[in-house]
């Protein structure tokens, strides 16, 4: 409704913040109190525009004092009802993962069936797979697990060495650092690339990772200790919008080609190729998002040279064109 200002004229009243996306983060004891405090930090700090995008609660089946990893207990005040609330449900890690509670197994289904975005950090899988919902679905889980998790749960089509796992309504995590992969993750799908970009520097956490990276990635060899291709990344974002091969990428390391590689791969688990790929279409969301480019002005700027192009690799990571993109995440006026 409008209101009148001080010299008499009329504007509209300002429109009230949306409301947070809920998030009801379930703590399975006995816990690990690292994986519980993720979902806080990266989701409960995130404020876009001045006002917070995600309520984050940790409830569980018995509130009160709740025992986690290495005897540090925990006071969780609240309990399953929050699960019936949220947007997205997310179960944290479990130290030593055995049975579950089954009101905690109910909570999830029912969430599940209405709908809910299900989620899981380190081996909060299991209670995800202990439910069901992880049936004929393509999921990952901590990798010292990944043997246990196969011969309990056969139907599940487990991805043993990824950071994280996307399949639609339920995604899952690796452990440790992995956690936060998955809410950035989220917070890309939900709010946009740059929000997520964002996200990721307050935190000094590294930039968005694509859940098809290792989990475990390999120490450089012994010689090349103290040695980085830190440098060489940070110059080819600079010039996304060039034409980059791996002979420019060896130059500017001052390596071979073959050892660029094997290197590359040591530090960041993918191939020269696939990191200048996924770097792209970081750059190209974001141009989607912050300013009004055609789609093969935003293809040319990112490196990814065509309109064509661009809806193929976006459509691949996130299954949305670069209009659709554009549209659900677009977060200031648009400009060039």
């Amino acid at each position: 409704m409008p209101h009148r200002t001080g010299d008499g004229t009329d504007e509209p009243a300002p429109s009230a913040p949306p409301a947070p996306h809920r998030v009801a983060v379930v703590a399975v004891p006995p816990l690990t109190t690292f994986d519980l405090s993720i979902p806080g930090l990266v989701l409960g700090e995130l404020r876009v525009d001045g006002h917070p995008a995600y309520d984050v609660r940790v409830c569980t089946a018995r509130p009160g004092t709740v025992r986690g990893l290495g005897g540090l207990d925990v006071v969780l005040p609240h309990g399953l009802d929050e699960v019936a609330e949220a947007d997205t449900v997310l179960v944290t890690g479990i130290w030593r993962p055995e049975s579950t509670d089954r009101r905690v197994l109910n909570a999830l289904r029912e969430a599940a069936a209405a709908g809910r975005r299900i989620a899981s950090i380190c081996s909060g899988s299991f209670v995800l797979a202990e439910a069901g919902l992880l049936d004929g679905r393509a999921a990952t889980t901590y990798w010292e697990y990944s043997d246990v998790f196969r011969r309990r749960y056969p139907d599940v089509d487990l991805v043993g060495d990824v950071l994280f796992v996307d399949d639609g309504q339920v995604l899952t995590s690796a452990g440790g650092s992995a956690g936060v992969d998955l809410c950035l993750h989220l917070i890309r799908n939900d709010l946009g690339a740059a929000v997520a970009a964002e996200a990721a520097r307050r935190l000094i956490a590294a930039p968005v990772r694509p859940g098809g990276q290792a989990q475990v990635v390999q120490a450089p060899l012994p010689e090349e200790r103290g040695l980085s291709l830190a440098a060489t990344r940070e110059w080819a974002l600079g010039r996304l919008d060039r034409p980059l091969a791996l002979p420019d990428l060896a130059r500017h390391a001052r390596t071979s080609v073959r050892t660029l590689t094997r290197r590359f791969r040591a530090e960041t688990g993918l191939s020269p190729l696939q990191w200048l790929l996924e770097a792209r279409l970081d750059r190209a969301q974001e141009l989607l998002e912050r300013t009004d480019l055609t789609m093969e002005h935003v293809a040319h700027r990112s490196g990814i040279g065509t309109a064509d192009s661009l809806r193929r690799h976006l459509a691949r990571r996130t299954g949305l064109t670069p209009r659709a993109w554009r549209a659900a995440h677009a977060r200031v006026p648009a400009t060039p």
